[in-house]
């Protein structure tokens, strides 16, 4: 489904079914992390505002870049700079 599909105002017709949205498509920058600099401390996973950032088996976060928007809040919230917004590539 692209954004052209969508419900005039995105609205969700249907119980359940927000998880088919794949509402990263949009999105100009992205999320990166350094290992090095992570403390593992979950303040990107608590301050994002779409729940797209998960723990990684070894304890360090990613973002879901199916529905990470790119907004950069998890990067203005690291407290040691271990979060970066790189250009998105085509």
């Amino acid at each position: 489904m692209t954004w052209k599909d969508l419900n005039v105002g995105c609205v969700i017709t249907e119980a359940g079914n927000a998880a088919e949205y794949k509402s990263g498509d949009w999105r100009s920058m992205r999320p990166v992390w350094d290992k090095e600099r992570c403390i593992q401390c979950g303040v990107c996973y608590i301050f994002c505002p779409d729940a797209a950032i998960y723990k990684t088996e070894d304890n360090y976060f990613e973002a879901d870049l199916y529905y990470c928007k790119g907004c950069g809040i998890c990067v203005k919230e690291c407290v040691t700079g271990a979060i970066r917004l790189v250009e998105e590539e085509e």
